[in-house]
Protein backbone atom coordinates (compact mmCIF):
# COMPACT_ATOMS: atom_id res chain seq x y z
CA UNK A 1 0.00 0.00 0.00
CA UNK A 2 1.52 3.66 -0.30
CA UNK A 3 2.51 5.20 2.77
CA UNK A 4 -0.50 8.01 3.14
CA UNK A 5 -2.57 4.67 3.35
CA UNK A 6 -0.19 3.55 6.19
CA UNK A 7 0.06 6.60 7.68
CA UNK A 8 -3.74 6.71 8.14
CA UNK A 9 -4.10 3.83 9.55
CA UNK A 10 -1.63 4.34 12.10
CA UNK A 11 -2.91 7.58 12.84
CA UNK A 12 -6.17 6.32 13.02
CA UNK A 13 -5.38 3.67 15.74
CA UNK A 14 -4.06 6.58 17.96
CA UNK A 15 -7.59 8.47 17.61
CA UNK A 16 -9.56 5.44 18.47
CA UNK A 17 -8.15 5.69 21.84
CA UNK A 18 -4.76 4.26 21.84
CA UNK A 19 -2.74 8.38 22.13
CA UNK A 20 -4.15 7.93 25.60
CA UNK A 21 -2.01 4.94 26.80
CA UNK A 22 1.10 6.62 27.10
CA UNK A 23 3.02 10.08 25.72
CA UNK A 24 4.42 9.43 22.53
CA UNK A 25 1.75 7.29 21.30
CA UNK A 26 0.61 8.53 18.29
CA UNK A 27 4.14 9.08 17.11
CA UNK A 28 5.09 5.75 17.58
CA UNK A 29 1.44 4.31 16.06
CA UNK A 30 2.46 6.56 12.84
CA UNK A 31 6.17 5.40 12.53
CA UNK A 32 4.99 2.12 13.17
CA UNK A 33 3.00 1.77 10.79
CA UNK A 34 5.82 2.66 8.09
CA UNK A 35 9.00 1.25 9.67
CA UNK A 36 9.46 -1.90 7.05
CA UNK A 37 9.33 0.48 4.39
CA UNK A 38 12.72 1.66 5.04
CA UNK A 39 13.60 -1.06 2.59
CA UNK A 40 12.30 1.80 0.25
CA UNK A 41 15.75 3.36 0.05
CA UNK A 42 16.83 0.83 -2.60
CA UNK A 43 14.60 1.91 -5.18
CA UNK A 44 17.49 4.50 -5.42
CA UNK A 45 19.74 1.53 -7.14
CA UNK A 46 17.28 1.14 -9.49
CA UNK A 47 13.73 -0.54 -10.79
CA UNK A 48 15.82 -4.18 -10.26
CA UNK A 49 16.87 -3.59 -6.93
CA UNK A 50 14.03 -2.40 -6.07
CA UNK A 51 11.81 -5.50 -6.71
CA UNK A 52 14.63 -7.49 -5.45
CA UNK A 53 14.96 -6.09 -2.01
CA UNK A 54 11.41 -4.95 -1.46
CA UNK A 55 9.05 -6.39 1.09
CA UNK A 56 11.70 -8.76 1.79
CA UNK A 57 14.05 -8.64 4.72
CA UNK A 58 12.28 -5.57 6.28
CA UNK A 59 8.89 -7.27 6.19
CA UNK A 60 9.75 -10.42 7.38
CA UNK A 61 8.95 -12.74 10.36
CA UNK A 62 12.54 -12.04 11.65
CA UNK A 63 12.19 -8.17 11.16
CA UNK A 64 8.67 -7.97 12.49
CA UNK A 65 9.42 -9.40 15.42
CA UNK A 66 12.35 -7.25 16.00
CA UNK A 67 10.93 -3.77 14.98
CA UNK A 68 8.80 -3.28 17.75
CA UNK A 69 12.01 -3.54 20.12
CA UNK A 70 13.85 -1.13 18.33
CA UNK A 71 11.22 1.47 17.70
CA UNK A 72 10.09 1.33 21.77
CA UNK A 73 14.01 2.02 22.36
CA UNK A 74 14.15 4.93 19.74
CA UNK A 75 10.75 6.57 21.09
CA UNK A 76 12.27 6.01 25.20
CA UNK A 77 15.60 7.52 23.84
CA UNK A 78 14.14 10.59 21.99
CA UNK A 79 11.88 11.18 25.25
CA UNK A 80 14.47 10.89 27.63
CA UNK A 81 17.14 13.40 25.64
CA UNK A 82 14.77 15.33 23.60
CA UNK A 83 11.28 15.61 24.60
CA UNK A 84 11.86 15.85 28.42
CA UNK A 85 15.14 17.93 28.13
CA UNK A 86 13.17 20.39 26.53
CA UNK A 87 9.90 19.73 28.87
CA UNK A 88 10.97 18.58 32.28
CA UNK A 89 8.00 18.39 33.62
CA UNK A 90 6.25 16.04 30.99
CA UNK A 91 5.66 13.15 32.02
CA UNK A 92 7.63 9.91 31.02
CA UNK A 93 6.47 7.57 28.17
CA UNK A 94 6.01 4.09 29.29
CA UNK A 95 8.00 0.96 28.12
CA UNK A 96 5.00 -1.22 28.15
CA UNK A 97 2.86 0.38 26.21
CA UNK A 98 4.91 1.89 23.88
CA UNK A 99 5.98 -2.05 23.42
CA UNK A 100 2.20 -2.71 22.32
CA UNK A 101 1.29 0.26 20.37
CA UNK A 102 4.73 -0.40 18.07
CA UNK A 103 4.11 -4.20 17.52
CA UNK A 104 0.26 -2.86 16.59
CA UNK A 105 1.49 -0.53 14.38
CA UNK A 106 4.48 -2.37 12.59
CA UNK A 107 2.31 -5.71 12.20
CA UNK A 108 -0.70 -3.31 10.14
CA UNK A 109 2.01 -2.53 7.42
CA UNK A 110 2.37 -6.31 6.10
CA UNK A 111 -1.00 -6.64 6.74
CA UNK A 112 -2.07 -3.47 4.56
CA UNK A 113 0.86 -4.92 2.01
CA UNK A 114 0.18 -8.44 1.75
CA UNK A 115 -3.84 -7.24 0.87
CA UNK A 116 -2.52 -6.67 -3.06
CA UNK A 117 -1.41 -7.97 -5.89
CA UNK A 118 2.04 -6.95 -5.41
CA UNK A 119 2.60 -9.39 -2.96
CA UNK A 120 4.94 -9.20 0.28
CA UNK A 121 7.26 -12.01 1.42
CA UNK A 122 6.62 -12.66 4.82
CA UNK A 123 8.70 -15.28 6.03
CA UNK A 124 12.27 -13.43 4.94
CA UNK A 125 14.81 -14.39 5.99
CA UNK A 126 14.10 -17.92 5.92
CA UNK A 127 11.90 -18.62 3.06
CA UNK A 128 11.46 -16.25 0.06
CA UNK A 129 7.98 -17.06 -0.93
CA UNK A 130 6.05 -14.15 -1.90
CA UNK A 131 1.77 -13.60 -0.20
CA UNK A 132 -0.24 -12.03 -2.04
CA UNK A 133 -4.56 -11.16 -0.68
CA UNK A 134 -5.26 -10.03 -4.21
CA UNK A 135 -8.03 -7.67 -2.96
CA UNK A 136 -6.58 -4.36 -2.17
CA UNK A 137 -5.33 -2.28 -5.50
CA UNK A 138 -2.11 -0.66 -4.14
CA UNK A 139 -3.56 2.84 -4.01
CA UNK A 140 -7.20 2.44 -2.21
CA UNK A 141 -9.40 5.66 -1.76
CA UNK A 142 -11.85 3.70 0.61
CA UNK A 143 -9.00 3.71 3.12
CA UNK A 144 -7.57 7.24 2.71
CA UNK A 145 -11.17 8.21 3.46
CA UNK A 146 -12.42 5.69 6.46
CA UNK A 147 -9.02 5.92 8.18
CA UNK A 148 -8.51 9.47 7.73
CA UNK A 149 -11.96 10.64 8.65
CA UNK A 150 -11.48 10.49 12.66
CA UNK A 151 -7.33 12.09 12.26
CA UNK A 152 -8.70 15.16 10.11
CA UNK A 153 -11.94 15.81 13.15
CA UNK A 154 -9.03 15.83 15.50
CA UNK A 155 -5.95 17.53 14.04
CA UNK A 156 -7.36 20.34 12.03
CA UNK A 157 -8.03 22.37 15.20
CA UNK A 158 -5.36 25.01 14.00
CA UNK A 159 -5.08 27.22 10.81
CA UNK A 160 -1.59 25.20 9.64
CA UNK A 161 -2.87 22.01 10.33
CA UNK A 162 -6.19 22.73 8.58
CA UNK A 163 -4.33 24.41 5.67
CA UNK A 164 -2.78 20.91 5.23
CA UNK A 165 -5.43 18.57 5.37
CA UNK A 166 -7.35 21.03 3.17
CA UNK A 167 -3.89 20.87 0.49
CA UNK A 168 -3.95 16.96 0.79
CA UNK A 169 -7.69 16.55 0.40
CA UNK A 170 -7.40 18.69 -2.59
CA UNK A 171 -4.67 16.20 -4.30
CA UNK A 172 -6.69 13.35 -3.52
CA UNK A 173 -9.97 14.50 -4.50
CA UNK A 174 -7.73 14.95 -7.68
CA UNK A 175 -6.82 11.75 -8.09
CA UNK A 176 -10.21 10.38 -7.92
CA UNK A 177 -11.72 12.62 -10.21
CA UNK A 178 -9.33 13.85 -12.96
CA UNK A 179 -9.04 9.88 -14.37
CA UNK A 180 -11.21 8.33 -16.76
CA UNK A 181 -10.74 5.02 -15.40
CA UNK A 182 -12.38 5.70 -11.98
CA UNK A 183 -16.05 5.23 -12.46
CA UNK A 184 -18.62 7.95 -11.74
CA UNK A 185 -20.13 6.18 -8.55
CA UNK A 186 -16.66 5.97 -6.89
CA UNK A 187 -16.52 9.58 -8.06
CA UNK A 188 -20.21 10.47 -5.95
CA UNK A 189 -19.24 8.01 -3.38
CA UNK A 190 -16.00 10.01 -2.80
CA UNK A 191 -17.23 13.66 -3.18
CA UNK A 192 -20.01 12.50 -0.67
CA UNK A 193 -17.59 10.92 1.75
CA UNK A 194 -15.49 14.67 1.94
CA UNK A 195 -18.24 16.02 2.35
CA UNK A 196 -19.20 14.44 5.22
CA UNK A 197 -15.94 14.87 6.78
CA UNK A 198 -15.79 18.67 6.51
CA UNK A 199 -19.71 18.94 7.53
CA UNK A 200 -18.42 16.98 10.69
CA UNK A 201 -15.50 19.14 11.06
CA UNK A 202 -17.57 22.30 10.69
CA UNK A 203 -19.85 21.38 13.77
CA UNK A 204 -16.52 21.86 16.12
CA UNK A 205 -16.69 18.56 17.08
CA UNK A 206 -14.85 18.30 20.32
CA UNK A 207 -12.33 14.82 20.99
CA UNK A 208 -14.92 12.61 22.40
CA UNK A 209 -17.05 12.89 19.28
CA UNK A 210 -13.46 12.36 16.63
CA UNK A 211 -13.28 9.22 19.22
CA UNK A 212 -16.28 7.97 18.57
CA UNK A 213 -16.02 8.62 14.89
CA UNK A 214 -12.51 6.87 14.52
CA UNK A 215 -14.09 3.97 16.00
CA UNK A 216 -17.19 4.14 13.48
CA UNK A 217 -14.89 4.40 10.98
CA UNK A 218 -12.58 1.64 12.16
CA UNK A 219 -15.16 -0.95 11.66
CA UNK A 220 -16.09 0.59 8.81
CA UNK A 221 -12.38 0.03 7.48
CA UNK A 222 -12.37 -3.75 9.16
CA UNK A 223 -16.12 -4.38 7.24
CA UNK A 224 -14.37 -3.08 4.02
CA UNK A 225 -11.44 -4.87 4.12
CA UNK A 226 -12.96 -8.17 5.32
CA UNK A 227 -15.83 -7.40 2.25
CA UNK A 228 -13.21 -7.32 -0.66
CA UNK A 229 -11.20 -10.03 0.29
CA UNK A 230 -13.99 -12.34 0.42
CA UNK A 231 -15.27 -11.18 -2.86
CA UNK A 232 -11.86 -12.05 -4.63
CA UNK A 233 -12.03 -15.77 -3.09
CA UNK A 234 -15.90 -15.92 -4.51
CA UNK A 235 -15.31 -13.89 -8.07
CA UNK A 236 -12.10 -16.34 -8.60
CA UNK A 237 -13.96 -19.26 -8.57
CA UNK A 238 -17.21 -18.14 -10.21
CA UNK A 239 -15.31 -16.84 -13.29
CA UNK A 240 -13.44 -20.65 -13.57
CA UNK A 241 -16.54 -22.29 -14.24
CA UNK A 242 -17.59 -19.08 -16.66
CA UNK A 243 -14.68 -19.61 -18.53
CA UNK A 244 -15.36 -23.74 -18.77
CA UNK A 245 -19.10 -23.08 -19.23
CA UNK A 246 -17.48 -21.21 -22.63
CA UNK A 247 -15.56 -24.32 -23.40
CA UNK A 248 -12.25 -22.92 -22.47
CA UNK A 249 -9.58 -25.21 -20.57
CA UNK A 250 -8.73 -23.29 -17.50
CA UNK A 251 -7.07 -24.94 -14.58
CA UNK A 252 -7.16 -21.81 -11.78
CA UNK A 253 -7.96 -17.91 -11.99
CA UNK A 254 -6.48 -14.70 -9.62
CA UNK A 255 -9.03 -12.17 -8.84
CA UNK A 256 -7.20 -8.40 -8.59
CA UNK A 257 -8.67 -5.31 -7.87
CA UNK A 258 -9.39 -2.48 -9.95
CA UNK A 259 -8.68 1.29 -9.22
CA UNK A 260 -11.40 2.55 -6.67
CA UNK A 261 -13.87 0.35 -8.03
CA UNK A 262 -14.70 -2.70 -5.12
CA UNK A 263 -17.45 -3.77 -6.96
CA UNK A 264 -15.45 -5.27 -9.57
CA UNK A 265 -12.61 -7.96 -10.00
CA UNK A 266 -9.88 -8.09 -12.59
CA UNK A 267 -9.55 -12.53 -13.27
CA UNK A 268 -6.86 -13.55 -14.46
CA UNK A 269 -6.74 -17.04 -15.40
CA UNK A 270 -4.35 -19.51 -16.10
CA UNK A 271 -4.74 -21.84 -18.79
CA UNK A 272 -2.13 -25.11 -19.89
CA UNK A 273 -0.96 -22.86 -22.56
CA UNK A 274 -2.53 -19.14 -22.45
CA UNK A 275 -3.85 -16.63 -19.47
CA UNK A 276 -7.76 -15.80 -20.38
CA UNK A 277 -9.05 -12.14 -18.85
CA UNK A 278 -12.30 -11.72 -17.56
CA UNK A 279 -14.21 -8.79 -15.78
CA UNK A 280 -16.22 -9.63 -12.61
CA UNK A 281 -18.87 -7.11 -11.80
CA UNK A 282 -20.87 -7.82 -9.14
CA UNK A 283 -23.28 -5.19 -9.61
CA UNK A 284 -24.61 -6.16 -13.42
CA UNK A 285 -26.97 -8.98 -14.23
CA UNK A 286 -26.58 -12.41 -14.13
CA UNK A 287 -26.00 -12.10 -18.55
CA UNK A 288 -23.49 -9.31 -17.57
CA UNK A 289 -21.59 -10.38 -14.74
CA UNK A 290 -18.78 -12.21 -16.43
CA UNK A 291 -17.55 -10.72 -20.03
CA UNK A 292 -13.76 -11.26 -21.59
CA UNK A 293 -11.65 -8.17 -20.94
CA UNK A 294 -8.72 -8.65 -23.31
CA UNK A 295 -7.30 -10.89 -26.05
CA UNK A 296 -5.79 -13.83 -24.42
CA UNK A 297 -1.98 -13.59 -24.11
CA UNK A 298 0.59 -17.07 -24.20
CA UNK A 299 1.82 -18.34 -21.13
CA UNK A 300 5.03 -20.88 -21.32
CA UNK A 301 4.82 -23.31 -18.35
CA UNK A 302 7.34 -24.76 -18.70
CA UNK A 303 10.22 -22.16 -20.57
CA UNK A 304 12.58 -23.20 -22.67
CA UNK A 305 16.33 -22.33 -22.84
CA UNK A 306 16.28 -19.28 -24.26
CA UNK A 307 13.76 -18.11 -21.86
CA UNK A 308 15.47 -19.07 -19.24
CA UNK A 309 18.84 -17.83 -20.64
CA UNK A 310 16.72 -14.57 -20.15
CA UNK A 311 15.78 -14.93 -16.61
CA UNK A 312 19.48 -15.40 -15.95
CA UNK A 313 20.64 -12.13 -16.76
CA UNK A 314 22.14 -10.35 -13.48
CA UNK A 315 20.50 -6.93 -14.49
CA UNK A 316 16.76 -8.58 -14.22
CA UNK A 317 17.87 -10.91 -11.41
CA UNK A 318 14.61 -8.84 -8.94
CA UNK A 319 12.59 -9.06 -11.68
CA UNK A 320 12.97 -12.89 -12.21
CA UNK A 321 12.56 -13.53 -8.44
CA UNK A 322 9.43 -11.09 -8.01
CA UNK A 323 7.90 -12.39 -11.46
CA UNK A 324 4.09 -14.34 -10.91
CA UNK A 325 2.61 -14.56 -13.54
CA UNK A 326 4.93 -14.46 -16.61
CA UNK A 327 4.56 -14.31 -20.55
CA UNK A 328 7.60 -14.17 -23.03
CA UNK A 329 7.86 -12.81 -26.89
CA UNK A 330 11.02 -14.30 -28.18
CA UNK A 331 12.06 -12.87 -31.36
CA UNK A 332 15.16 -14.63 -33.02
CA UNK A 333 17.65 -12.31 -34.86
CA UNK A 334 20.79 -12.84 -36.44
CA UNK A 335 23.08 -12.48 -33.90
CA UNK A 336 20.91 -14.41 -31.43
CA UNK A 337 17.46 -13.45 -29.58
CA UNK A 338 15.50 -10.71 -28.40
CA UNK A 339 12.96 -11.73 -25.36
CA UNK A 340 10.17 -9.50 -23.90
CA UNK A 341 9.32 -10.29 -20.52
CA UNK A 342 6.25 -9.06 -18.72
CA UNK A 343 3.88 -9.62 -15.88
CA UNK A 344 0.54 -9.94 -16.66
CA UNK A 345 -0.66 -8.21 -13.52
CA UNK A 346 0.51 -5.14 -14.38
CA UNK A 347 1.61 -4.91 -18.21
CA UNK A 348 -1.82 -4.30 -19.32
CA UNK A 349 -2.51 -1.28 -17.23
CA UNK A 350 0.65 0.46 -18.29
CA UNK A 351 3.29 0.52 -21.89
CA UNK A 352 6.25 -1.28 -20.24
CA UNK A 353 7.19 -0.11 -16.46
CA UNK A 354 6.68 -2.02 -13.68
CA UNK A 355 6.88 -6.61 -14.53
CA UNK A 356 8.38 -5.32 -18.58
CA UNK A 357 12.26 -5.61 -19.62
CA UNK A 358 13.90 -6.35 -22.73
CA UNK A 359 16.74 -8.96 -22.69
CA UNK A 360 19.05 -9.40 -25.60
CA UNK A 361 21.08 -12.83 -26.19
CA UNK A 362 23.57 -13.01 -28.58
CA UNK A 363 23.96 -16.94 -30.38
CA UNK A 364 25.87 -18.76 -27.64
CA UNK A 365 22.78 -17.84 -25.16
CA UNK A 366 24.71 -15.22 -22.97
CA UNK A 367 22.69 -11.92 -22.12
CA UNK A 368 24.19 -8.81 -23.68
CA UNK A 369 22.22 -6.13 -22.85
CA UNK A 370 18.98 -5.64 -20.77
CA UNK A 371 16.56 -2.91 -21.91
CA UNK A 372 13.72 -1.41 -19.97
CA UNK A 373 10.86 -0.30 -21.96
Amino acid sequence: MDNLAHSLVGAWMAEAGLKRTTPLATATLVIGANLPDVDGLVTLAGSDASLYWRRGWTHGVLALALWPFVLTGLMLLWDRYVRRRRHPDLPPARFGPLLVLSTLSVLSHPALDWLNTYGVRLLMPFDGTWFYGDALFIIDPWVWLLAGAAVIMADARTRRSAAGWVVLGVASTALIMVPAFVPWPAKVMWAVGVAAIVWLRLRGTHVLSAQRVARVCGVGLLLYLGAIFVGSQVAAPRALEWLRSQSLHVERAIAGPLPANPFVRDIIALGPDRYHFVRADFLADDAGRFRISDASVPREAQPGPVIQAALSAPQIRGLANWLRLPTYQVDERADGWRVTIRDVRYSRMQSGGLGTAVVVLDGALRPVRVERP
